[in-house]
């Protein structure tokens, strides 16, 4: 099959062909269900999620997509992989599925990263409901690079602007510091970059229920949950939330995978409101007796590199800036969103080629790593 046809080219599409396994899945699992959660401001768009309930509840494989709504096409084609190649392998006696489409539907729709509110879904997810409006203070110092309060203008003079901030910004406070302010998550500025917002989203708390659902009902719980933007061009990382034990060297090996990270400032980059972070947590508070594995699948597209590093942040500033307060032109839109799509959902076709087969990898490697196929 081309490598393209694994990827959807619409929400809709997506949510069609995720609707429409179903019966496959009931071929193996009788009491598959479709389940939703249509949003209460957008009823056009909805959570999807499949059921499908094994004759013992002992194990339960979770992959979900689309936190971050525009990664999303690629988190569809991992789930068509997993549907079609490696859900036939499991046994339907003692193991079953939570899939999740689209964590952010009105994100994958619209190909923005944020919800209809602005907030990252990835810095929404804090188990006690609480928001600290102190986290990340660099944010502040830096906020004049990372959240220009004006219209987008001539994209060169833009540029010219946002080359001599960032060297700024690069010589003191430094690289780190710089990626800190910009990745770590904000609380304050609902117009900001990595907004996480004051209160609990719709969809975080979804998920959340969903995530109770898992650890009350089995004693066994692998999740995926598929992101693209950081990291090596072409090679996935496969990511484990700082609270779990497991060192990264070891998760290498047992899951015969190449690149393992931590979600931290020495491996990966800090997130304050992580999801999967939030989901041990919870284990360890209400469920403590539950094996979870609570991973991610990071697909790198425009590369490590500073420059590259600085090119995901450039255009990460410029799609925010338009959202909140336009562009100038028409064609400084249209460029701005096309290079946004790169970040998230790459068009080449070697990118894809070696998507798929990093992501056939990675699963091969963790279902085995727990016994599972």
């Amino acid at each position: 099959m081309d490598a393209n046809a694994w990827f959807p080219a619409s929400y809709d599409e997506s949510r069609r062909r995720f609707r429409d396994s179903l019966p496959g899945l009931q071929a193996r699992w009788p009491r598959a269900r479709l389940e939703q959660h249509v949003l209460q401001e957008h009823p056009d768009v909805s959570i999807d999620w499949l059921w499908a309930e094994p004759g013992q509840r002992q194990n339960l494989v979770l992959i979900s997509t689309a936190e971050h709504g525009i990664e999303g096409y690629v988190g569809a084609a991992v789930m068509k992989i997993f549907i079609e190649e490696l859900a036939p392998r499991l046994d339907p006696e003692t193991t079953g599925l939570l899939l999740v489409h689209a964590i952010n539907p009105w994100g994958m729709k619209h190909r923005c990263r944020v919800n209809s509110h602005n907030v990252d879904l990835n810095r929404n997810f804090a188990l006690d409901g609480s928001y600290d409006p102190a986290v990340n203070p660099g944010y502040d110092r830096m906020r004049s690079l990372l959240a220009p309060g004006r219209p987008v203008g001539w994209l060169p003079r833009e540029d010219l602007g946002f080359i001599a901030r960032v060297l700024r910004g690069l010589i003191s406070p430094g690289v780190a510091a710089v990626r800190e302010a910009a990745l770590l998550g904000q609380h304050r500025h609902p117009q900001g970059l990595y907004y996480g917002g004051t209160q609990r989203q719709e969809e975080t708390g979804v998920l959340l229920g969903l995530y109770r659902q898992a650890l009350e009902n089995y004693a066994s719980v692998v999740q995926v949950d598929v992101h693209t933007g950081y990291g090596p061009r072409y090679q996935m990382t496969v990511l484990l939330p700082c609270n779990d034990p497991t060192p990264s060297a070891e998760a290498r090996a047992r899951f015969a995978y190449p690149l393992v990270q931590k979600v931290d400032a020495s491996e990966f980059y800090a997130i304050s409101g992580d999801m999967c972070e939030c989901f041990v947590h919870l284990r360890d508070t209400e469920f403590p007796g539950r094996s979870l594995l609570a991973g991610g699948f990071e697909f790198g597209t425009f590369g490590d590199s500073l420059p590259a590093l600085i090119r995901s942040l450039r255009i990460a500033i410029l799609e925010n800036q338009l959202r909140q307060h336009g562009a100038c032109s028409e064609a400084a839109a249209r460029a701005i969103r096309a290079e946004f799509g790169e970040l998230f959902f790459p068009t080449e076709l070697r990118w894809r080629e070696k998507a798929l087969q990093d992501g056939r990898q990675a699963l091969q490697g963790i279902l085995r790593a727990y016994r599972l196929i």
